[in-house]
């Protein structure tokens, strides 16, 4: 009985991660034992920084609230201490995007929580 191979669907697995190796530098992008280690790392990576990109916008956002609470003599843990003890239900997100964008209604909150 003769060898039976299914070309159609190893040429279709190549394709995909050629495909998926667009755009990549030297023999990653055309040569598929080197473009399958690429794109296999480049997913792990993928799957490490969607994590990452949360700590780096909660780092950036820490950043942004402490310079705008500072411009009012407060510290960032002073701040975030009275915002929680006043009640005040604004995330991270929101105070750091009001400190760069719209520093009277953060200059507000400040004063309210002073």
């Amino acid at each position: 009985m003769p060898r039976s191979v299914n070309s159609v669907a190893s040429r279709n697995r190549r394709k995909k991660i050629l495909k998926q190796a667009k755009g990549y530098f030297g023999r990653r992008k055309n040569v598929y034992t080197v473009a399958k280690n690429a794109v296999e790392k480049g997913l792990q990576y993928a799957y490490r920084d969607r994590k990452n990109k949360k700590r780096n916008f909660r780092s950036l956002w820490i950043q942004r609230i402490n310079a705008g609470a500072r411009q009012y003599g407060m510290s960032y843990s002073q701040f975030m201490g009275k915002v929680k003890a006043n009640n005040i239900e604004l995330n991270r997100k929101v105070l750091a995007d009001l400190a760069m964008n719209n520093p009277e209604a953060f200059k507000a909150i400040v004063d309210k929580v002073k």
